[in-house]
């Protein structure tokens, strides 16, 4: 569904040449996609978001009223951005986002409940985020030490391949403590 002043703006040759939607996805009013972006199914945009060139959205993912997301970014399947935020790098499949200046909250464990994700597989998807980006140590050994421990979750597999895809940006992390 695509509401009240939506744009939508084609390929450019040096894009590749190609905009695409999903299916199911839901535009409100005065929101923006950008050339050459690729959205997924059932999509979300409230009110007045807006992607830049050469965004990647995942299906399932859902945008807050008044936020961007910078060219090139890539937001997995699954993840919510708060309202008014700037997304400037990657954001993880199944992230949750907040802040002005976006950073890596947790999980969209609620949208993941709503999609009748199974309930062992999101409680292994919340202990591999907390090895991923709470522990110690180099993050490439920690992605291993996942990799290698939840082999049988598929919630977590995608998330360890959307980390080792190729990007034009860095990946959305927590915020460290103070």
């Amino acid at each position: 569904m695509i509401r009240e002043s939506v744009s939508m703006n084609p390929g450019t040759e040096g894009g590749g040449g190609v905009t695409r939607i999903g299916d199911g996805g839901l535009f409100m009013l005065g929101t923006h996609v950008g050339h050459d972006c690729q959205v997924g199914n059932n999509v979300v945009l409230a009110n007045n978001a807006s992607l830049a060139g050469h965004v990647v959205l995942g299906d399932d993912v859902i945008i807050g009223g008044l936020s961007g997301v910078h060219q090139f970014c890539k937001i997995g399947q699954g993840a919510m951005i708060g309202a008014v935020v700037m997304v400037t790098n990657d954001v993880i499949p199944y992230g949750a986002v907040v802040g002005e200046r976006a950073d890596l909250a947790g999980l969209n464990l609620v949208g993941l409940r709503r999609r009748g994700a199974n309930k062992g597989d999101i409680n292994g998807l919340r202990a591999a985020f907390k090895e991923l980006f709470e522990e110690d140590g180099e993050l490439q050994a920690r992605i291993a030490s996942v990799r290698e421990g939840y082999a049988g979750n598929p919630l977590v597999q995608e998330v360890l391949e959307f980390l080792a895809s190729d990007s034009k940006r860095k990946f959305l992390t927590p915020r460290e403590q103070a």
